[in-house]
C-alpha cells in the first residue's frame, strides 16, 4: 500500500467519524454550516427518510444513492460517491 492510499484512507475515516458524529448531535437541527451529503452513507446510519424508507436509520444498503447524511459544508464533494442533495425534512412523529 502506498503512502498515498494511506493518507486517503485515514481521511476519509476521519470524515466519516466526523460526520456521524456531527449527525449523532443534531440530525434534525443543523447549523449553517452542514450540508446534505448523499451517496456515502452505510446502511442503517442515514439522517432521514427516502423514496425507499420512512424514517432515518433505515437505508438497507450501503451508499445508496438517495439516502444522506449531515456533513460540514465543503466536504461532500471531495468524498468519492458524495453528491448534495436538498431534502426537507419532515417535521417529528407525535
Amino acid at each position: 500500500m502506498t503512502n498515498r492510499t494511506t493518507l486517503l484512507r485515514l481521511a476519509l475515516s476521519g470524515v466519516f467519524a466526523l460526520s456521524a458524529t456531527a449527525s449523532a448531535a443534531t440530525p434534525s437541527d443543523p447549523s449553517g454550516d452542514e450540508e446534505q451529503c448523499a451517496g456515502i452513507v452505510k446502511a442503517g446510519h442515514n439522517d432521514c427518510a427516502t423514496s425507499t424508507n420512512d424514517c432515518h436509520s433505515h437505508a438497507t444498503v450501503d451508499s445508496s444513492p438517495e439516502a444522506w447524511i449531515y456533513v460540514p459544508k465543503g466536504t461532500c464533494d471531495k468524498i468519492v460517491g458524495g453528491h448534495i442533495v436538498h431534502v426537507k425534512e419532515p417535521p417529528p412523529k407525535k
